[in-house]
């Protein structure tokens, strides 16, 4: 009987036991699936979000592919014409050189005169050529200079920033909300490091020049310090070429800077928005002045 007893009490102790091991699992089970629970909606909640970044950056490639597809379009369509130009001029060529070898007789001053007519004719020919693949040139330049702006600009507001190609040349539209306080010239902190980006840029294309041009709305101003928005338009492009040249190293020799006041609208004056979007300073990117005359002067050969 005695060691009956003894057994049982054994029993009775690795019954209680094992129910605290059980109750132990059951807290670490517990705990583990709160922790699941916590885990699966933080990475639902990060999924979400790198779909939404991703959407974000497809639109943008979208865009800049149908302006890439704008600018080859634009191209193909000068070549086209220039190709049709310099087929024409071959034709006249030929006709020319068919009707001498027709003529019998003819005198050394018409021969000499027919000659020289030939020459300028392949000169021009050439003309057109070097001209064509001069555009080839700074279409692709422009094409780069866009891509890396947009690449280094990707993070600042669409309303903020724009830039795009108009009239062959990139344009880099800055808004007034972005650049300086109301009614004043001095560029804010957040400007200087959008214009840093927008330096970087321009400086690994040095063969290039710098337009800045100041905009205003058509709000008269008058203060100890602004005349009228002739004064603030100037004065606000004059900070930009100084930040430019003073904090980025840009070169000023290749900069010019003036102001527009409020007589190059983009929009209605009329309206709030229409004022919002005329407040502006546009960086233009062309190509230096004289290689582009000397683009233009048929060649010397």
């Amino acid at each position: 009987m005695r060691y009956l007893g003894f057994l049982i009490i054994a029993l009775s102790l690795s019954s209680c036991g094992s129910k605290k091991k059980l109750a132990d699992l059951q807290l670490k089970y517990g705990q583990l699936e709160e922790d699941y629970n916590t885990a699966a909606a933080e990475a639902s909640k990060k999924m979400i979000e790198c779909e939404d970044d991703l959407e974000i950056e497809k639109e943008k490639v979208i865009r800049l592919e149908d302006m890439i597809r704008s600018q080859e379009n634009d191209s193909n369509k000068e070549i086209t014409r220039l190709e049709g130009e310099i087929d024409y001029l071959k034709s006249t060529n030929t006709n020319l050189l068919t009707r001498l070898e027709d003529l019998s007789v003819i005198s050394q001053a018409g021969a000499e005169s027919i000659k020289k007519s030939l020459e300028a004719i392949n000169s021009q020919n050439e003309y057109i050529k070097d001209l064509n693949t001069s555009i080839q040139r700074k279409d692709s330049i422009n094409l780069a200079l866009v891509q890396n702006l947009k690449r280094s600009l990707g993070d600042i507001n669409d309303e903020d920033v724009n830039v795009e190609v108009r009239k062959g040349v990139v344009y880099i539209t800055l808004s007034d909300k972005l650049l300086y306080r109301s009614g004043s010239s001095a560029v804010t902190a957040e400007a200087k490091s959008v214009l840093g980006k927008i330096a970087s840029v321009v400086n690994d294309h040095n063969g290039l020049d710098i337009l800045i041009e100041g905009h205003t709305d058509s709000d008269p101003i008058s203060t100890g310090c602004i005349n009228d928005n002739w004064d603030l338009s100037a004065k606000r492009a004059i900070s930009i070429a100084r930040i430019l040249q003073n904090d980025y190293n840009v070169d000023p020799s290749r900069m010019t800077a003036g102001g527009r006041s409020e007589y190059v609208p983009k929009a209605d004056n009329t309206t709030a928005d229409g004022k919002k979007v005329n407040r502006r300073t546009e960086i233009i990117i062309l190509p230096k002045l004289d290689e582009f005359f000397k683009l233009m002067e048929p060649s010397s050969n």
